[in-house]
């Protein structure tokens, strides 16, 4: 009896101990932004970048573009790159932004705002979230053929099949992060899913890292979970009843600072993660 109430009183105090956190509204943008569903934080050049989709998100229309944000909330410019279709998650190698547009990567010279590539994968019918490794290796899921792809050198190649619905993507510590389905998922080197958390609204998008084996995670419906390293979650924003959407999320690990694209409300809200 001692040993199962020193048990049960440990268990408590984990509990509680456990660091509880929240996010504090900074800024939104003006609602000139056209269905944005991803953003994309770049430090280094002290923006954010937003693909618009502008219509449905699997046509080909040529209404989709990427736009560019500062970090104060200002919409410097709504279509930066035009002439994509509909646009989604996107990965930052070098001076090249990578994006997914339906059945193909575009790659984008942020120097020139000039698209300068197109790679197309075969088979692919709905590219949604997109994540690079130190190598510049750039991966992408396709949620409707339920696949997970690589690109090295121009050359595309399947990593992954047979999953239930795949979007957000992220490599971690060497390792390809993937959010399927309300679940989270490291993949071993044998390519075999381990998974690291579950239970979270199915239509899990945007995938980012706090520190450790800590995460953020945005769900397309509008709620945003923290993921704590024993797996345990916690909802830091819930829209779903105000039918505010929570799209592929970006974000500043220095600052802790989370960007939400809000998709049919037209504008990026800012977060200060606490």
């Amino acid at each position: 009896m001692k040993y199962l109430f020193t048990f049960a009183a440990f268990a408590l105090l984990s509990i509680s101990t456990r660091a509880q956190h929240s996010l504090e509204k900074k800024w939104e943008t003006e609602a000139s932004l056209k269905t944005p569903e991803s953003v994309l934080f770049d430090g280094g050049n002290k923006v954010l970048y937003v693909a618009n989709i502008d219509g449905e998100g699997g046509a080909k229309d040529g209404k989709g573009s990427i736009g560019k944000v500062g970090l104060d909330g200002k919409v410097i410019a709504t279509d930066w790159v035009p002439g994509l279709q509909a646009p989604k998650g996107m990965a930052l190698v070098k001076n090249t932004l990578w994006v997914a547009d339906i059945d193909e990567l575009v790659a984008i010279d942020i120097k020139r705002a000039k698209i300068i590539k197109h790679v197309k994968i075969d088979g692919a019918t709905f590219l949604n979230d997109v994540a690079a490794d130190s190598k510049g290796t750039v991966y992408v899921t396709d949620s409707h053929q339920k696949q997970l792809w690589k690109v090295e050198n121009d050359k595309p190649s399947l990593v992954l099949e047979n999953l239930k619905g795949p979007n957000g993507v992220l490599v971690h510590n060497g390792s390809i992060h993937i959010l399927d389905n309300g679940t989270l998922y490291r993949v071993d080197k044998d390519r075999q899913l381990e998974k690291l958390a579950d239970g979270m609204d199915g239509s899990t998008d945007g995938l980012e890292n706090v520190q450790g084996n800590e995460f953020i995670v945005s769900c397309w419906t509008g709620v945003i979970y923290y993921v704590n390293g024993d797996g345990t979650t916690q909802v830091l924003i819930d829209g779903r009843e105000q039918k505010i959407n929570s799209a592929d999320i970006g974000y500043d690990a220095k600052n802790k600072i989370v960007y939400v694209p809000t998709f049919f409300k037209n504008n990026v809200v800012a977060y200060q993660l606490k």
